[in-house]
């Protein structure tokens, strides 16, 4: 099982600065829950206490039944920034950290061309990153955490540094993605839109210090209302229900935003 746990989380930094206050949230086996909130709430620090990259000031964090205690093979991050190595070919990108891991070299060769074929990049093997558009190369990116059949993908916005069509281009594909590889997914996202069309469940948090104000179920309505018969995202957007989901969590984060004002 490769559930994620936030168990009553608090984070501190400096001592006295309260990031997050109180957090518990469970992401299931498989389940691809977002995080939305207003800027400043945490959404990240959650992400990194999940990957082992920071640690909770109280509480616990756990994936299956461990605590997470230091980033380990069973979770793969995907950043906003892409983090190419500029002199390695799409293909060298990907086999890197199977190389690492001192995976033998005919498994190393079948799954990266797997995890291209994947991610429909034929063709660009040799390719370097400079020859990429962004979306092809957070592509590579994306590939070079399935490659590693990770039990936890950890989502750090990893389509907000790309256009607004290439943006939907890339929700659609990690929506297919998901469909066929599945696993469990924590992802954080400033994009409303981006969170209903993706995700199981959406978790919207406070203002600093964050909690989890609500958890809005998308995945109910998902199926109801038959979403995967739509194609294409803007007919998904078109929804009465997603916009429905969509307006809800507005306001709730609204309601932060103008309290913070004040």
């Amino acid at each position: 099982m490769s559930s994620i746990r936030f168990d009553a989380v608090d984070k501190c930094f400096g001592g006295s600065v309260k990031a997050l206050e109180g957090i518990s949230l469970e992401v299931a086996d498989k389940e691809f829950v977002a995080i939305v909130g207003p800027s400043g709430c945490g959404k990240t620090t959650c992400l990194r206490m999940a990957a082992g990259f920071e640690f909770p000031s109280a509480g616990k964090v756990l994936v299956g039944e461990t605590q997470v205690r230091e980033p380990g093979p069973d979770r793969a991050v995907v950043f906003q920034q892409f983090g190419l190595f500029p002199w390695k070919t799409v293909f060298e990108n990907i086999e890197l950290g199977l190389r690492n891991k001192n995976v033998p070299v005919q498994e190393r060769r079948q799954r990266v061309h797997e995890a291209i074929a994947m991610i429909g990049l034929k063709g660009y093997e040799s390719a370097y990153p400079h020859q990429l558009s962004g979306g092809m190369q957070q592509r590579v990116s994306i590939a070079r955490a399935y490659v590693l059949d990770p039990q936890v993908l950890l989502m750090d916005e990893p389509f907000g540094a790309l256009d607004a069509q290439t943006r939907v281009v890339m929700q659609e594909e990690l929506v297919r993605l998901a469909r066929r590889n599945p696993r469990t997914v924590l992802f954080i996202t400033h994009g409303v839109e981006e969170a209903v069309y993706l995700a199981d469940r959406v978790a919207v948090m406070t203002r600093r210090p964050g909690r989890i104000k609500e958890i809005v179920d998308v995945k109910s309505i998902r199926l109801a209302e038959r979403w995967e018969d739509y194609p294409r995202i803007e007919d998904v957007m078109d929804l009465e229900s997603f916009v429905h989901l969509r307006t809800h969590i507005w306001k709730s984060l609204r309601e932060e935003k103008l309290e913070e004002a004040h």
